[in-house]
């Protein structure tokens, strides 16, 4: 499978990976979908502590048990939970990343972590604090490198300004272009890699999407969508499985250094690894995906 520089890193990532979040909390059937992933050229697998409670680091360190040194784990930090309160509460204080990070390597089971990323954020965080943490982080050898998980515009252009990040997970699909408007000219310009999620849109750009229509999606009605899903299956190529179109149209702009589609079933997964051998969409392909589709921007956090 091709793999692509993430940002100035050192670290070349499958133009697939595997977003673990999905994979649930049986251990066995995740494992061997890890497996699998893993034996079929995705070396970038994605998490992060508050899944499942942190059990799904606990299945990815198990996993990958002797293979170390052939994955690259992105995890992600920022989301406290506490024993005795509900819900998880925010902090993306110094102290607590420095410890959290303590926590996601022993049950991640390693001793370095080679993407950890702020899991959002806003202005009103004290943003030279967190950058100091993942900083010393660096320093320490627990990480490798940082990045961050957001869709607010101001925030991305903030830690672009001030910090070293490498990265910024987003999702973006062709039904969420809103990272075209600002986003990705940003990262491009200052040398930072997109990670995509949700390129299929919560399973509507697939086979069997129009089905999952009803509730809409963005700025896009159930009609919208019907109408969407139509003209993807049928005017861009008709041979062509919509999700590999979806997925190759995020990976067509260069920033996009990795894609990463869940999966909780095998059948899922090797769908997702077949759209590392789908040709790349034509500049004309993606000139009626993009006229067909909606130019939509993002209304807050500009």
């Amino acid at each position: 499978m091709k793999r692509n520089r993430l940002g100035n890193s050192e670290l070349y990532v499958s133009e697939i990976g595997l977003g673990c979040m999905s994979l649930g909390r049986e251990k066995d059937k995740a494992m061997t979908l890890i497996h699998e992933a893993l034996d079929n050229g995705i070396n970038f697998l994605d998490t992060a502590d508050l899944y499942d409670e942190g059990l799904n680091e606990e299945i990815i360190g198990q996993a990958i048990r002797g293979r170390r040194s052939d994955v690259i784990i992105g995890t992600k930090v920022g989301n406290r939970w506490e024993p005795g309160k509900e819900g998880w509460s925010w902090d993306p204080s110094k102290s607590y990343i420095k410890s959290a990070v303590k926590d996601s390597l022993r049950r991640l089971q390693t001793d370095y972590i080679d993407l950890y990323q702020l899991h959002g954020g806003t202005l009103d965080d004290k943003l030279s604090e967190t950058i100091e943490a993942f900083e010393e982080l660096k320093q320490e050898g627990l990480i490798r490198y940082y990045g961050i998980s957001s869709i607010r515009p101001n925030v991305i252009r903030e830690y672009a300004e001030q910090s070293n990040m490498v990265s910024v997970m987003s999702q973006y699909s062709i039904l969420d272009r809103r990272p075209e408007e600002q986003v990705l000219p940003l990262l491009a310009q200052k040398g930072i890699s997109l990670i995509a999620r949700g390129p299929v849109a919560k399973g509507i750009l697939t086979s069997a999407g129009a089905m999952k229509a009803d509730k809409g999606y963005l700025g896009y009605g159930k009609y919208e969508l019907t109408a969407l899903h139509t003209s993807l299956l049928e005017g861009i190529d008709p041979l062509r499985d919509i999700a590999h179109t979806a997925i190759r149209y995020a990976l067509a702009d260069p920033t996009v250094a990795t894609v990463i589609p869940g999966a909780s079933s095998m059948e899922q997964l090797r769908h997702n690894i077949a759209a590392s051998h789908a040709s790349e969409l034509t500049t004309e392909e993606l000139k009626s995906i993009r006229r067909i589709s909606q130019a939509n921007r993002y209304e807050q956090h500009r």
